[in-house]
């Protein structure tokens, strides 16, 4: 038990000691903090360029326009040439451009016999996976034009009621994929790169010189991961928290046995790795060619169900899900 104790000090010893790593490894999750929180947390909804042509110039078409740009995910760009902003959606500059044609005002029916006016919404069909929703706006905005133009009276309508729930932003999902990301790193990157560098100084072997038990090395060697790792997670949520007004749900207990789990997962992987690599300087190749896929497959920075659905099978499988 003694030996046991000894080993866990010394393990992290090591680790407290080495400044440089110590600081890169606590310093790089906040950078991904920093960078994707001030990139991806102001809570808007997907936005949309769009170039606007009036060639009719009535008060008609201009209260379309004006309806338009008061659409936040829209944003409207006026312009006077209509081949200029056809090009601009050519070359992908644009998601959108919308004509409103010469004779617009004229066109509009006097009664609900007549044809409606048109007005020309132009996009890029090669993207029309990722403009649906820009479409429906568009869509839905010109509706409530066309009624208020027409004065308009409902027969019905809906009566909206909110009900308080709960609010994720982005930081709310990163924080936790940040954690499991650390503990990943420290353990699939960190042990095989320790255990490959003991292996070629001689370190393991001098300790099958002694009374040192295999077992006692390799429970020395996760409790003081436990450790490094409970204060990395708790470190991190709590500099989310403060910092960056993430909200905190659910179980700590919940928290800590996905942290053990992680732990030795992530663990068991590095030993394998140590094991089959030659070198130290082989170990961390071998040790980022796994780790790097999994940290974009895992869906540390974006939600899994957003992948491609051949994925989806696959990504499931991946231990860094889980979290």
């Amino acid at each position: 038990m003694r030996a046991y104790f000894q080993l866990t000090l010394a393990q992290l010893r090591i680790y407290f000691r080495n400044r440089q790593a110590m600081i890169w490894t606590l310093l790089f999750p906040f950078f991904f903090m920093i960078i994707f929180g001030l990139l991806f947390n102001d809570g808007s909804n997907a936005t949309y360029s769009v170039k606007l042509v009036d060639l009719d110039q009535s008060q008609s078409s201009k209260q379309v326009v004006s309806i338009l740009k008061k659409q936040k995910p829209l944003k409207i760009n006026e312009v006077s040439q209509e081949k200029k902003a056809k090009d601009s959606l050519k070359n992908g500059k644009v998601d959108f451009v919308i004509v409103i044609p010469n004779g617009f005002q004229q066109q509009i029916p006097k009664n609900a016999t007549t044809q409606p006016a048109k007005i020309d919404v132009l996009y890029n069909e090669k993207n029309i996976s990722q403009i649906q929703t820009g479409l429906a706006v568009i869509q839905a905005t010109v509706d409530g034009a066309s009624k208020a133009i027409s004065n308009y009276v409902p027969k019905f309508a809906i009566q909206q009621k909110g009900i308080s729930g709960v609010t994720l932003k982005y930081l709310d999902f990163l924080v936790p994929g940040i954690v499991a990301m650390q503990i990943m790193n420290s353990n699939l990157n960190g042990v095989a790169g320790q255990i490959a560098s003991w292996r070629e100084r001689g370190v393991l072997r001098r300790m099958q010189g002694t009374t040192l038990r295999a077992s006692t090395f390799i429970a020395a060697q996760i409790t003081a991961r436990l450790i490094l790792n409970s204060l990395q997670a708790m470190l991190t949520i709590l500099v989310g928290y403060f910092a960056f007004d993430v909200s905190i749900r659910g179980s700590f207990l919940l928290l800590i046995l996905f942290v053990v789990l992680g732990t030795l997962t992530f663990m068991s992987i590095g030993f394998i790795i140590a094991s089959l690599a030659k070198s130290p300087e082989s170990a961390g190749p071998i040790a980022g060619f796994i780790s790097f896929p999994l940290m974009f497959l895992g869906g540390v920075f974006f939600p899994v169900s957003g992948m491609p659905s051949y994925l989806q099978g696959f990504v499931k499988t991946i231990p860094i899900t889980s979290f």
